[in-house]
């Protein structure tokens, strides 16, 4: 099993999604940008750490969320999601996905997000932000 997280990263009562590159699995989706645990790493560090790698945004990791499972065909993932604060929307870098938008959460059922992060959409709509 693969241990991920995922940022519900906020700024003005907008969240921060990211569209997954289309040449990588599940390309095209939506999600929460986070990435995968690595040794030594508690979830909030890495949480912390692929944010900055992947968007060049310093994030302040708040509070544990929620956690998702789930089995794709390429294995299992674990999906620890966080609330996270940013200080700014301004994005200046972005390699590693197609776009990024900063959505309010009547918003996000516009998009199509991967399987393991419904269960995070559904439970976000249900409560909002709850930090």
């Amino acid at each position: 099993m693969k241990i991920v997280t995922a940022g519900i990263i906020y700024n003005n009562d907008k969240i921060l999604i990211a569209q997954r590159k289309l040449n990588k699995s599940l390309g095209g989706l939506w999600e929460f940008p986070g990435g995968k645990l690595e040794e030594g790493e508690t979830l909030e560090q890495c949480l912390k750490r692929e944010i900055q790698e992947e968007l060049h945004l310093d994030v302040t990791v708040k509070k544990f969320f929620m956690k998702s499972e789930f089995a794709y065909d390429f294995g299992t993932i674990s999906l620890n999601a966080f609330f996270a604060e940013s200080p700014t929307q301004e994005i200046t870098y972005m390699d590693s996905h197609e776009a990024i938008r900063w959505v309010r959460i009547s918003e996000l059922k516009d998009y199509d997000f991967p399987p393991a992060d419904k269960p995070i959409l559904e439970k976000l709509q249900q409560t909002g932000l709850v930090f």
